[in-house]
């Protein structure tokens, strides 16, 4: 039974003292039931947080009284757990990677995911997948580009080199990311290329899903929390992707035991622990080798986990 809701939020406003507002946070959660990562700056505010009924209810009617974030959007979802495992609330110069200024009030028409839908039927538009390609790879929606970048640092290149490949002036592009945070800042970097028609999927990903379904979409979605994956309608999701190793199909993350490498990697489960936990034969053979246990899941790698396991005492 879900006894947890997971948030998932952000908005542009003018903060003037990020700090302040980051230990203004940080009072407000002390001694509360919740775990998340928040980011804030001058620029406003990112979150992705869980907590009891109670406290994601308290968190969400105090967030709104302060009049700078009134308007903030709060995407939904239940969990029988907390996500995370603490509560971070830090101060980051950008909310979203940059090395080009854009601003989202220059970014590109909000769709809500009905109108989403639609269009993506009409097969009018180029759609881009604006995530990285490992949260691609379990999870898109069915035609979409994904482009072929290391960081999206990197996207103001590849804006360049696509209002280069097709008339911008009428090409229409669709763009979507988890929760639309990052299509903010990039359709705007597309609009400054020329690019005339540029729609934004309102909420991302995640409030497509909880309006839509899994209609025109594949897989699973990629978070950024102890989940990893999962499926955008709460429904079970036919994987897409496959195991590193065997090619059985598995959506499956791990960090590789590799205490130095840490790479995400897709396995089966018998794979991965026939590989102790590694994403290659190479890691296998290093002195920082994290134990591996099938029985503890998947969830991401946490300093605190390797300490518990390297004094056995849990303290």
């Amino acid at each position: 039974d879900a006894m947890y809701q997971v948030l998932a939020y952000y908005i542009f406003t003018e903060i003037t003292d990020p700090h302040k507002e980051v230990k203004n946070h940080k009072q407000f959660f002390k001694d509360r039931d919740v775990s998340g990562r928040i980011y804030i700056s001058e620029e406003g505010i990112n979150g992705q947080m869980s907590g009891s009924l109670e406290e994601a209810k308290s968190y969400m009617e105090w967030l709104r009284s302060d009049l700078r974030f009134a308007r903030v959007k709060f995407k939904i979802d239940e969990s029988s757990e907390n996500i995370f495992p603490r509560m971070s609330v830090k101060y980051r110069e950008q909310l979203v990677a940059l090395d080009e200024k854009a601003s989202a009030q220059e970014g590109g028409e909000h769709v809500p995911p009905a109108k989403w839908k639609e269009m993506l039927e009409s097969g009018e538009y180029l759609v881009l997948d604006v995530r990285n390609d490992y949260e691609s790879a379990i999870g898109h929606f069915k035609g979409a580009i994904t482009p072929p970048l290391k960081t999206f640092r990197e996207f103001p290149e590849y804006a360049q080199k696509l209002s280069e490949e097709v008339d911008p002036e009428k090409t229409k592009v669709m763009m979507y990311c988890t929760g639309g945070i990052r299509c903010e800042l990039y359709s705007a970097l597309l609009k400054k290329r020329g690019f005339q028609d540029v729609y934004q999927l309102d909420g991302g990903v995640i409030q497509y899903g909880l309006e839509e379904g899994s209609a025109h979409w594949e897989g699973k979605l990629f978070v950024f929390d102890d989940r990893l994956a999962i499926p955008i309608d709460g429904k079970e999701a036919v994987p897409i992707s496959s195991c590193s190793f065997c090619e059985a199909s598995s959506d499956t993350y791990y960090n590789c035991a590799n205490m130095d490498c840490n790479t995400l990697f897709l396995a089966c489960p018998s794979c991965v622990e026939e590989e102790r936990g590694c994403c290659c034969e190479s890691c296998k053979e290093v002195p920082r080798l994290r134990p591996f246990d099938p029985k503890a899941g998947n969830k991401p790698f946490r300093k605190k986990h390797l300490l518990m396991q390297e004094c056995g005492c849990g303290g």
